[in-house]
């Protein structure tokens, strides 16, 4: 038996929507499919404004630009993130500011924040981990009270929520005064490759989307609120094209049966897992606070070492299973060698060293799990 780590899933619709925008003429940016994604995604998630855009990364680096960073400004994130996290403000001449992981929890310790904040600090980048969230209400405290920015990396989170101190459930990616989504292949809901820009304040909608439209006011000439369009703004082709907004129409529609299928994956495993890796053998399973909802983006294991991690990669890839690490701690990384000013930030680099990904898709069928499961319990049995 060969099981993938990942395996993009169709809903049925994506040939029939591609083909429809195609027929429509206008296959560009901003056509009719975009469209029905930016009005589903406000509807059922109530952002203020959603943009779609050709991946996360360019989401990331249109929040970047909208909060007009610039060189020396301090940005504090989790060093155990992907690197487009850090990209989109390096390209501005941002400081980069580590913060490190929880010990139960890969997200940022948010209780490290107040530590790093300084004169020179522009903003804060929660990454919602697996879609499980942080403490937004520590966090976006926190900007208040030092007026800051905060920017939710919210790559994994779509269809994730936050329990709010008020008694609120929030989606992640409302919260924050911007978000950006991935809709990797890899994502639960996919476009091949891209992303969204979610705009909370309102001060900075019109901006946002002259810099997405190459820094043109373009979108408000096409709404007829001016009578010809120039450049006015930097900016970038930020826009996704319809065909890839047809695409991702069509997952959006799929929604509750992609979400109910992979909880149903993510409950099996930590039904198998539960109580017996963790008490046993020193394995850390995924913690889902009080506070956050659970997506199912991901089941990991964190074992107790890197040559466990080693061994348990190898052992399953011989018996045809896909399991992968996941990120490697960006203040480690060569091209940030040299620049961390920052503590030891030991448990991003526990999970750099122990953490591994299982294999979590739509289609992953019962009886490909339950030989997964059998087989991580037999090398533990066997060590």
């Amino acid at each position: 038996m060969k099981i993938l780590f990942n395996k993009p899933y169709k809903s049925g619709n994506e040939l029939k929507y591609i083909a429809d925008s195609i027929e429509s003429g206008k296959i560009s940016g901003d056509g009719i499919y975009t469209k029905k994604c930016h009005d589903f995604l406000e509807n059922k998630f109530g952002y203020n404004k959603a943009l779609l855009t050709t991946s996360c990364t360019d989401a990331l680096e249109m929040a970047a630009i909208l909060i007009d960073v610039k060189p020396g400004d301090e940005v504090i994130m989790p060093s155990y993130t992907f690197v487009s996290t850090a990209n989109a403000f390096v390209l501005r001449g941002a400081k980069l500011v580590f913060a490190d992981s929880k010990k139960d929890h890969p997200g940022i310790d948010e209780e490290a924040i107040e530590t790093l904040i300084t004169s020179k600090t522009k903003a804060i980048v929660p990454v919602h981990y697996a879609g499980v969230a942080c403490d937004m209400d520590k966090i976006m405290e926190l900007a208040k009270n030092y007026d800051l920015f905060v920017i939710e990396d919210a790559a994994q989170a779509i269809d994730s929520y936050y329990l709010g101190k008020d008694g609120l459930k929030k989606p992640l990616g409302s919260i924050g005064h911007l978000a950006a989504f991935s809709f990797h292949e890899t994502k639960n809901i996919i476009s091949g490759e891209g992303g969204m820009l979610v705009v909370n304040d309102e001060k900075f909608l019109k901006r946002a989307e002259i810099i997405r439209e190459k820094g043109t006011n373009r979108s408000a000439f096409f709404r007829g609120e001016i009578d010809k369009y120039g450049w006015v703004d930097v900016g970038s082709s930020f826009l996704p094209s319809d065909i890839i907004a047809a695409y991702l129409y069509a997952q959006l529609e799929s929604l509750e049966f992609i979400q109910d299928r992979r909880k149903s994956i993510w409950n099996r495993y930590d039904n198998a897992f539960r109580g017996v890796l963790d008490s046993k053998h020193d394995i850390t399973l995924p913690f889902i606070p009080s506070h956050a909802t659970n997506n199912a983006h991901m089941y990991y294991l964190v074992c107790s070492s890197i040559d466990e991690r080693k061994k348990l990669l190898a052992y399953l890839k011989s018996n045809g299973i896909l399991a992968v690490f996941h990120y490697l701690s960006l203040h480690e990384s060569k091209f940030f060698n040299g620049k961390h000013e920052g503590l030891n930030l030991k448990e991003s680099d526990r999970y750099t060293n122990c953490l591994v990904r299982l294999p979590l898709f739509v289609e992953l069928g019962e009886q490909e799990q339950d030989f997964i499961i059998k087989h991580i319990n037999e090398f533990y049995k066997k060590k």
